[in-house]
């Protein structure tokens, strides 16, 4: 089994995500092989926090142009998970 840090890569800050925060879901990147269920247990792991339903989406990659040379971002996954009523809140500003 893969680490539990190698599979939730970052929170992503955004205005549509800080407005799901409020009603106890959050939003991550992970890894593009994970599934629902390694998504669960790794995040219970890191955070301490009690995951009730997992969503995932693929981002797809999008053409990008520099001048006149052309390229593509990376695909990426998106996992929005809801935390139980009685879980605690996860704080991604604390401590810096």
């Amino acid at each position: 089994m893969k680490n539990a840090r190698d599979i939730i890569k970052r929170p992503v800050i955004t205005e549509r995500s800080s407005d799901l925060m409020e009603v106890n879901k959050f939003v991550f990147e992970v890894d593009l092989k994970a599934n629902k269920t390694e998504i669960k247990v790794a995040l219970e792991e890191i955070f301490g926090v009690t995951v009730d339903k997992v969503n995932t989406l693929r981002v797809p990659s999008k053409k990008k142009r520099v001048g006149r040379h052309v390229g593509q971002t990376s695909e990426w996954k998106k996992a929005i998970v809801t935390l139980t009523a009685d879980s605690k809140p996860l704080n991604f500003f604390e401590g810096a």
